[in-house]
Order: structure tokens, then sequence, then C-alpha cells
């Protein structure tokens, strides 16, 4: 019972980090004429996905 509960978060957790990887790697991607084409800024973004993913 433990152990599976143990498990579980484990798994969960491995699952957020690798989409909030995969997340971070998109927006490392975009060039600054990209981010300013979309009028984005990216220690925004990259808080709002943590935001999203972590909570």
């Amino acid at each position: 019972m433990i152990l599976d509960s143990l498990m579980t978060r484990a798994r969960n957790s491995i699952a957020k980090r690798k989409h909030y990887n995969r997340l971070v790697a998109e927006i490392d991607s975009f060039s600054s004429r990209d981010l300013a084409d979309m009028r984005a800024d990216r220690s925004e973004m990259l808080y709002q996905v943590h935001k999203q993913i972590y909570g």
C-alpha cells in the first residue's frame, strides 16, 4: 500500500518533469525575434509554464 503510493507519486513527478522540460525546450527554441513578434517575454513564459505544471 505505502509502496504503491510512493511509486504513483514518483511516476507523477517524473511525468510532470518531462512535460515541464519539453515546454521549456520549446520556449528556449524561440529566437528573440520570434518572441518580439509574439510580444512575449521569455521569463514570463517560463514562469507561467512552471505555475501551470507545478501549481
